[in-house]
């Protein structure tokens, strides 16, 4: 068995990560950023070395990119299914403020409801009710 946790490297972790606590209801667990490094050169101490955040049941861990600009590309998207209706549309109304609505929250013809949105950060959201 496993567990896949998103690693998620960002322009500005911090901001990002709040941007998350906010839409998603939940929680820094842990951050550490590179001051706490051995010997860290002064121009990255306060930068974001790896956080934990918790939500929905799920762990995220998240880090500034360093001196690398962040490219998402385009294969690879995040989903989340819910139970509820009404908790799928807050996290989707959540995480696309800001961001840019692909496809609206809406019911498909497979019978679940769905939407895929772009968050504020570059970083795609499949958002799907189980039925």
């Amino acid at each position: 068995m496993a567990t896949l946790t998103p690693y998620i490297y960002s322009s500005d972790a911090r901001k990002q990560a709040d941007f998350y606590v906010r839409a998603l209801g939940g929680e820094l667990v842990s951050f550490r950023t590179f001051a706490d490094m051995p010997d860290a050169d002064e121009s990255i101490k306060d930068r974001v070395m790896h956080l934990e955040l918790q939500a929905l049941g799920l762990r995220f861990f998240m880090a500034d990119s360093g001196t690398d600009t962040v490219d998402r590309g385009h294969g690879l998207d995040l989903t989340l299914a819910f139970k509820s209706e009404e908790e799928a549309r807050r996290i989707f109304d959540g995480l696309s403020e800001g961001g840019i609505v692909k496809m609206p929250f809406q019911r498909m013809f497979w019978g679940t409801m769905f939407g895929r949105l772009e968050d504020p950060f570059g970083v795609i959201w499949q958002i799907a009710t189980e039925s």
